[in-house]
């Protein structure tokens, strides 16, 4: 009897065991794992193309007995591009890359720059990971650039890790939660470092902020370095690493407005990039002439394409990881 007693405990403890267990691991898949669309997004892109489309087939229809000469005439010349492998220019637009190797054996040092001048801000867009608003949602980098025909991209502030921090894309405020430093792209093609807890959402909106990156630090302001980044603290998840030491990193800064500057360093791979540390990577956009420079997800993220292809070594691998966001340019 007392042995089938104890027996009946310990199957009742193991069970109990593995009751805790499943729900830690539930919760951690929902934290990290499990998807949670908020929004779904439409691609304004693809709406406007689709729209433009319907509207010359209506008038086409509608309009049958004009002429093709008419026609031709009525229609605003289309801009010519010229473009090869690290370069593009338009009417509205130029891109320019360049890798830089720096340093040999264990401090080499392997990133790419690319210049940007716009002659618009409003080239200059994001898009979600599946066109969905939420956490734990993530495509490569290079598949939603190609969903969206963009010419060039990098990835964001990865803001579906966390739930925290002041999410504006494209004009639209997703999520209003102030947390830490964030960056602000504005419709004048300025940029500028911000106190979320310090300036209000409808604050941003009303000075023509079209996005903000909850990531950081601030790596530049007003031409100079931005600080001490020697206790930088971005947010406490799960699996997060000290991100001061030389680690692959993302950045966006500002020359003037509709002037930029994207940098991707490579890193973790010896021999072939060891990274950046963050007074590194500062001072690399100060040199640059950037006056505002901000940090983004680093890391596995840190991706750069551009024409179709990636064009950095993500950890020297050649692997994507799959990130939330990106920014990036089209026509």
């Amino acid at each position: 009897m007392k042995k089938m007693r104890k027996r009946t405990k310990v199957i009742l403890i193991i069970a109990i065991i593995i009751a805790i267990l499943g729900g830690i691991a539930y919760k951690l898949a929902d934290r990290y794992l499990i998807e949670h669309v908020e929004v779904v997004v439409q691609d304004n892109h693809s709406v406007d193309s689709q729209a433009a489309s319907d509207s010359n087939s209506d008038s086409d229809s509608v309009s049958g007995s004009v002429s093709s000469q008419t026609q031709t005439q009525d229609q605003a010349p289309t801009s010519q591009a010229e473009s090869d492998d690290w370069n593009y220019k338009s009417d509205t637009q130029s891109v320019s890359i360049k890798k830089v190797q720096t340093g040999s054996g264990d401090d080499t040092i392997t990133y790419y720059v690319a210049d940007v001048v716009l002659q618009d801000a409003s080239s200059l867009l994001t898009a979600f990971a599946k066109d969905s608003f939420g956490t734990n949602i993530v495509q490569n980098t290079s598949t939603i650039a190609e969903n969206h025909d963009a010419i060039f991209a990098i990835n964001g502030d990865y803001y579906g890790f966390r739930d925290s921090g002041v999410v504006i894309r494209n004009g639209e405020l997703y999520r209003d939660e102030p947390a830490r430093e964030g960056f602000a792209t504005l419709s004048d093609g300025s940029m500028m470092s911000y106190d979320e807890e310090q300036v209000s959402s409808s604050e941003l909106l009303a000075q023509g902020v079209t996005n903000t990156f909850s990531f950081g630090p601030a790596l530049v302001k007003n031409g100079e370095i931005a600080g001490d980044f020697s206790s930088v603290k971005i947010d406490t998840n799960f699996g997060n690493r000290s991100i001061q030491n030389a680690n692959p990193r993302t950045g966006i800064g500002m020359i003037a407005p509709n002037h930029y500057v994207f940098v991707v360093v490579d890193g973790r791979s010896s021999g072939y990039s060891r990274g950046m540390t963050l007074d590194e990577f500062a001072q690399l956009f100060v040199d640059l002439g950037a006056t505002e420079a901000y940090n983004l997800d680093g890391g596995g993220s840190s991706t750069m394409y551009f024409m179709g292809r990636v064009v950095n070594d993500p950890l020297g691998k050649g692997d994507e990881r799959g990130v939330s966001d990106i920014i990036y340019l089209t026509e």
